[in-house]
């Protein structure tokens, strides 16, 4: 737990799905349940997904998408929890194999070995969803004990609307309220 605010520290993941813009409403949730937020995004995502500046203000510290340079401090706590949302085909497949070549993937990669608890609410289009590479990916994390909201492909229903996204799931797969 973070000593100077006597929080819990959560780490927000965020790759670049469209739905991303968003994710205000994860850290506002978070914040409202005691957590301390830091947001670690993919590259891709940094390139206007969400809202950085917003997200930035919120927190109170800069998004980490880059590694930091040896000697420099480190910007984020140690995590109690980290969530992954919204969590793409791409950033699932690579942190199942192990292919840590992003901030992003690297620190989901060493969560494990941490003992933290990860939370994920994926954001797969169904024809991407029913590759055998994602499914083995899935069956993976689930054996390393990652917790998995249900799927959310953004498809428009029958009434002509996407369904809601369901944020504040991962917090509840985290078990605090």
């Amino acid at each position: 737990m973070t000593e100077q605010a006597g929080k819990p520290f959560l780490y927000v993941v965020v790759c670049a799905a469209g739905i991303a813009a968003d994710v205000g409403r994860l850290i506002t949730a978070a914040q409202e349940r005691d957590w301390e937020v830091g947001v670690i995004a993919t590259p891709v995502a940094m390139n206007g997904f969400f809202d950085t500046a917003a997200v930035e203000a919120r927190t109170g510290r800069p998004i980490r998408s880059a590694w930091r340079s040896p000697g420099d401090p480190r910007p984020f706590p140690p995590p109690d929890a980290v969530v992954v949302a919204p969590a793409t085909f791409n950033t699932v497949n690579k942190w199942a194999a192990g292919l840590a070549d992003t901030l992003a993937v690297a620190t989901l990669c060493e969560s494990y070995g941490l003992g933290v608890p990860v939370a994920v609410l994926p954001c797969v289009a169904d024809s991407l969803a029913t590759h055998p590479a994602y499914r083995d990916s899935l069956t993976r994390l689930r054996g390393m004990g990652v917790r998995f909201g249900e799927p959310y492909s953004g498809e428009v229903g029958a009434d002509g609307a996407r369904p809601e996204f369901g944020w504040e799931t991962a917090l509840d797969l985290l078990g605090r309220r």
